[in-house]
């Protein structure tokens, strides 16, 4: 339970006389230095959430107001019967170490049941709270239930809000609801329907939270640099790509295929037609770019027209794929003659069908560059 202290004549300890008492009080409670870690508490930490007796120590002098555990315990108990896990747990209490002090029944309950009523349950519940505890410091009727209304008018149904909260799950935490509607009518401003705003936020929910100048400038730059209508089917992807990185680091991106031979109209229609080209990371699109360009001979045109060869893993698809009917060529073993766009994208189990089966007594350990490098 927690006792406050209202002078220094209030206090937990038994004392002998009036000066030892007045002393003690006076000693504890009017000290402006930083608290002492709570040492029941560290010891508490450390055994029922796997702490170090340094996190512990640290977590505790932040909650010295903690004079039993018997608030802490039930606090923890509600969040193992919710379904959260000791590391999940161990890390919401490190960044919110007041959670401990919060009160079961008035306070945490009714927050949980307010998410689970909109749609949040079971592991989902857990991982949006998990990744954002400051969920449960935000006050139910002044913050969840308003931004909950709000995304809601948004997204058009709670379906949607659990969504776009189990991507962003900051969005229960974040303030200023005037900043997500100055983007909605943003778009709606420059003719997007209803629906087609719905769609882009449950894609991509940090549209909402920018600011909208950089909306502005993100929109003009997918219609007018990049040439992507808005009526594209990528249209969403796009602007996802070009708001997740800085112009700079989009511009070194663009300055590699380039050392590759592409043109700007391949960039372009590359761009049009798959957007995640560009989100990959430069050190991906130099290792793929090399391994399709320079060791197989494939040129910008066949990529640009066969752009998911750029997205398949190279260690998990493209090099145990090529690596298996390498070692049938070597062996001079007849194969199917298909195209590497289609080596690449069918599935596990027809690859395996075509290219590892029939061959098993052969080569009975054809298999094991899949095995080795492809995840199921």
């Amino acid at each position: 339970m927690l006792i406050r202290f209202r002078g220094t004549h209030t206090s937990i300890f038994h004392c002998n006389g009036v000066g030892l008492c007045s002393f003690r009080s006076q000693f504890l409670y009017s000290s402006t230095s930083t608290p002492a870690p709570t040492h029941f508490l560290v010891k508490y930490l450390v055994d029922s959430l796997g702490f170090s007796n340094e996190e512990a120590a640290s977590t505790s002098s932040k909650v010295t107001s903690v004079k039993t555990l018997k608030n802490p315990d039930l606090v923890i108990n509600f969040l193992k019967q919710t379904g959260f896990d000791n590391t999940q747990m161990k890390k919401m209490v490190s960044r919110a170490p007041k959670m401990l002090l919060r009160d079961v029944s008035k306070t945490l309950k009714p927050k949980f049941q307010c998410l689970m009523d909109l749609g949040l349950s079971g592991s989902d519940l857990v991982n949006v709270i998990a990744k954002d505890v400051q969920i449960i410091d935000r006050g139910l009727v002044t913050h969840l239930r308003p931004t909950i209304d709000f995304l809601r008018s948004i997204l058009g149904s709670d379906e949607n809000v659990v969504k776009a909260l189990k991507r962003a799950p900051w969005l229960l935490t974040f303030g200023p609801h005037h900043t997500m509607e100055a983007n909605r009518l943003l778009l709606r401003n420059i003719g997007f329907s209803d629906e087609k705003i719905r769609k882009l936020v449950v894609i991509y929910p940090n549209y909402l939270t920018q600011k909208p100048e950089r909306i502005k400038d993100l929109l003009h730059r997918l219609e007018n640099d990049f040439q992507v209508p808005r009526d594209s089917p990528f249209f969403h992807y796009g602007f996802q790509v070009l708001s997740s990185q800085k112009k700079s680091m989009l511009d070194r991106k663009i300055g590699i295929f380039k050392s590759f031979g592409w043109s700007d109209d391949d960039i372009l229609e590359m761009f049009r037609k798959l957007p995640y080209c560009i989100g990959l990371s430069e050190v991906r699109i130099q290792e793929k770019l090399n391994l399709f360009m320079k060791e197989l001979g494939l040129g910008p045109a066949y990529l640009v027209s066969h752009l998911g060869v750029l997205i398949y893993s190279l260690e998990k698809r493209v090099v145990p794929r090529m690596q298996v009917l390498k070692i049938l060529d070597e062996k001079k073993l007849e194969r199917r003659n298909l195209a590497l766009s289609s080596v690449l994208s069918i599935s596990e189990s027809r690859f395996i069908r075509y290219f590892v089966l029939p061959y098993k007594d052969q080569i009975p350990d054809l298999n094991e560059p899949l095995q080795k490098t492809v995840a199921p």
